[in-house]
């Protein structure tokens, strides 16, 4: 049996910008994705710490420094928002016993303050 688990975080994030217009997803600055391994496509999820929203999406490579909420779910992060995105993976009951997820706590401008896991 396999089960979900927290592979990274990315915590308290603040969202630089929102485009109702894209197709979809949420472009994160290229060293917050490299520091927390989450690739280009993933699945995330989104929890809003500013207004409760949640939502999933995929993750895109955005420029340096920006969080950007695009698509349907623009309407649930604006600016300003700060939000935490956590990515999952299933794992076997081997690869649980020596897991541990990477978490990345995010400061002023989105920069990384300090890497877990």
């Amino acid at each position: 049996m396999r089960r979900t688990l927290l592979w990274a975080k990315l915590h308290r994030l603040t969202v630089t910008g929102s485009c109702l217009d894209y197709e979809g997803s949420i472009a994160i600055c290229p060293r917050l994705l490299e520091v927390s391994g989450i690739i280009p496509h993933e699945r995330v999820e989104v929890y809003n710490v500013t207004n409760g929203a949640r939502f999933a999406t995929y993750a895109i490579r955005g420029n340096p420094g920006e969080v950007l909420v695009n698509g349907a779910a623009a309407r649930l992060a604006l600016p300003g928002d700060t939000i935490i995105v956590a990515a999952y993976a299933q794992l076997s009951p081997e690869e649980i016993a020596t897991h541990r997820p990477r978490v990345v706590l995010v400061g002023a401008g989105n920069a990384v303050v300090e890497v877990r896991g």
